[in-house]
């Protein structure tokens, strides 16, 4: 039988990745610091690369990937748009996307809680991504 919860936490770190992805590719061409253009790449390419991983095993356990909350990446995608129009800097680029690492953080480590039953392989890459969204979110603070 499988275990549920570890479905359910491998899906919410799925959509994590995605959404991560997705909120870098938003901003990442209108940052004008090289340095942290390709610090928000190399962060990119680690959300992509556990994203894979989680989208094996979420085959390994006959299930599918889960897309991002369709309204929280239209909220993400409107408030990205806005602020960027406004002030088109790196420091708004990395307002954003500290709100979205301590967004991330947060539900990740709630879903943490929800889902105690889920098997320690799940949990580990459910903390490895909360530890990718704070070294992000650590890295961003010299930009703000």
């Amino acid at each position: 039988m499988e275990n549920n919860d570890t479905v359910c936490l491998l899906k919410e770190c799925d959509a994590g990745t995605k959404m991560a992805v997705a909120s870098i590719n938003d901003v990442i061409d209108k940052v004008s610091s090289p340095d942290m253009r390709e610090l928000l790449a190399e962060s990119r390419d680690h959300h992509e690369k556990l994203g894979n991983e989680i989208h094996s095993l979420l085959l390994e356990h006959n299930s599918e990937a889960k897309e991002p909350n369709a309204v929280a990446k239209g909220m993400s995608w409107i408030k990205t748009n806005m602020k960027m129009k406004m002030d088109e800097s790196d420091s708004t680029v990395a307002d954003l996307l500290t709100d979205g690492c301590n967004m991330g953080t947060k539900s990740l480590r709630r879903y943490l809680n929800q889902y105690q039953t889920a098997d320690d392989t799940s949990k580990d890459i459910c903390r490895k991504l909360v530890s990718i969204e704070e070294d992000l979110c650590r890295d961003l603070r010299s930009y703000l």
